[in-house]
């Protein structure tokens, strides 16, 4: 399975391959005497009463009230010839995104909900190991409203969820899912305009995430933002055509942590992403399979150099993970924190090391 990054005339990028399966489990129960009937009957009927779920109108209205209260504070964002999303972070005209929504540009054009007017906009940062980024109204418009964001560690799997974006370049547009899943890494490479990041813990979501949608809101039922979509999955046996439901956004928490960084310092200080503080590159066996990263180069007073690897060393496990590629390697790390002690396996000149690291901070 490939990732595609959601942003309109972009090219597809690859991801590692994805699994899951699903089980179905089913009840049934017996019958007793009719007193017994008549009491179950009734604890039944009360339970019903208790945990009876939302009619159809009633979910209808609730999707309706979400929709009312959080799309306006859902833009579009026009960089260079390029479409994507955003969402208002504050009263004072920030807006969050993906960083490959803004790309290389400085400049961008705004369209809120409520106007056909675009407004002007300027970037504060990009941080695309994040794949986040911050731009700012010049001009702040009234009634500007910013979104609330969730806690997304208390996201769960099965909470019905609503994306909001600009999919294809048509703003303001609005689809339904579910979360299928929480806590994946995701990898999304540098063809096409890609950041190359790897995001841990992202939120996977059935609702339809298109190309435009990156940047954009999903919404949980009660008007909060739990992620901001970003990637959405392809299937290389059908021509790199859409695989359906099976999209990817950085959870709210995340997002939280970096756009408040980059507001309150003009960049992120702290991000929270373990390093081992070298440059690498992957290599492949006799039989052209990759084989390792091989360290061309390491930072001074990195992790790695306090470790004592070396250019020239290829690294094939950190701690439990065995490392084939560059992007293996970075998927491990997004694993870890700053400061987190563990093992890397390497070979130098022939023979097998293992050296104990503290890894850094990116």
């Amino acid at each position: 399975m490939d990732i595609a990054r959601t942003r309109v005339f972009r090219l597809l990028v690859p991801v590692a391959a994805l699994c899951f399966s699903l089980a179905l489990v089913s009840g049934c129960s017996g019958e007793g005497s009719s007193g017994q009937q008549e009491r179950s009957t009734a604890q039944a009927a009360q339970a019903a009463q208790t945990v009876a779920p939302m009619s159809g109108n009633d979910l209808q209205s609730a999707y309706q009230k979400v929709i009312k209260n959080v799309l306006p504070s859902v833009v579009q964002i026009q960089a260079g010839s390029d479409l994507g999303s955003g969402i208002v972070y504050d009263d004072k005209g920030r807006i969050v995104t993906n960083a490959h929504v803004v790309g290389d540009s400085k400049t961008f054009k705004v369209t809120t909900a409520n106007s056909e007017d675009a407004l002007t906009a300027g970037l504060v940062y990009s941080y695309p190991d994040q794949d986040l980024a911050v731009i700012k109204l010049d001009r702040v418009p009234s009634g500007l409203k910013a979104a609330a964001f969730a806690d997304s560690s208390k996201v769960a799997v099965g909470q019905i969820v609503l994306a909001m974006g600009s999919p294809l370049g048509l703003s303001s547009s609005v689809t339904q899912g579910i979360v299928s899943a929480t806590g994946r890494t995701v990898s999304e490479g540098r063809t096409g305009g890609g950041t190359g990041a790897t995001i841990a813990n992202m939120v996977q979501t059935s609702a339809a995430i298109n190309p435009g949608n990156s940047g954009g809101a999903l919404v949980n039922l009660d008007g909060q933002v739990i992620g901001i979509p970003t990637l959405a999955a392809t299937d290389p046996a059908l021509g790199n055509s859409a695989a359906p439901g099976i999209g990817f956004a950085i959870p709210s928490s995340m997002v939280k942590t970096i756009a408040g960084q980059i507001i309150k310092s003009g960049k992120v200080t702290d991000s929270g992403r373990a390093a081992l503080g070298i440059t690498g590159r992957t290599v492949v066996d006799g039989s052209y399979r990759a084989a390792g990263v091989a360290v061309v180069a390491v930072k001074s007073g990195g992790a790695a150099q306090k470790a004592g690897i070396r250019p020239g060393d290829v690294i094939t496990e950190l701690g439990d993970a065995d490392i084939t590629t560059i992007t293996s390697l970075s998927e491990a790390l997004a694993a870890q924190q700053p400061g987190d002690r563990t093992s890397v396996t390497l070979t130098r000149n022939g023979s097998q090391q293992k050296v104990d690291v503290t890894l850094g901070e990116q």
